[in-house]
């Protein structure tokens, strides 16, 4: 949404549209975002080990966040490609769930935000995880995929607040 609580995307006919960055300045834009993949201790356990019948499933779903990341202009119609200047991609375990927490970071100096990036990432290392593993838990579930945080731009900073 804009400032003024209109839907960008959304011109003045009700059509979707790109929006134009043209006039906007150049700016250090980050964006963080998270997801979960919950699934049962003995999976966790294969893929802690090294175990998993398709091979490395954090290292894989490392790399597919990433090469996401740079592909989401090509997966979310109206988004604008970019030259990100840097991804990363953090999976860890969450003993909690149990299962894998994954965390994804975007950056790049540019006219227009990378909030999509970093959630294209999430989700497809999620993916990624469920693929590597669901020969053994088809009941894995990824949940919770959300914006942590992201700062540049006009509209200023985001940081989640968590109750």
């Amino acid at each position: 949404m804009s400032g003024d609580g209109k839907l960008t995307h959304i011109d003045a006919s009700g059509e979707a549209h790109m929006i134009d960055v043209g006039d906007k300045a150049d700016t250090v834009r980050v964006a963080i975002a998270e997801g979960f993949v919950k699934m049962k201790p003995e999976t966790l356990a294969l893929i802690r080990e090294g175990n998993a019948k398709k091979g490395d499933v954090i290292g894989t779903a490392r790399l597919a966040g990433i090469m996401a990341a740079k592909q989401t202009a090509s997966l979310i119609p109206l988004c604008h490609p970019l030259m990100l200047t840097k991804v990363a991609v953090d999976i860890t375990e969450d003993s909690a769930l149990p299962g894998l927490r994954v965390e994804a970071m975007a950056k790049l100096t540019g006219k227009t935000g990378v909030e999509m990036e970093a959630l294209t990432a999430v989700s497809v290392a999620c993916l990624t995880i469920y693929d590597m593993a669901k020969a053994a838990d088809k009941a894995m579930e990824i949940i919770n995929i959300r914006l942590v945080e992201k700062s540049g731009g006009k509209s200023g900073d985001f940081r989640r607040e968590e109750p």
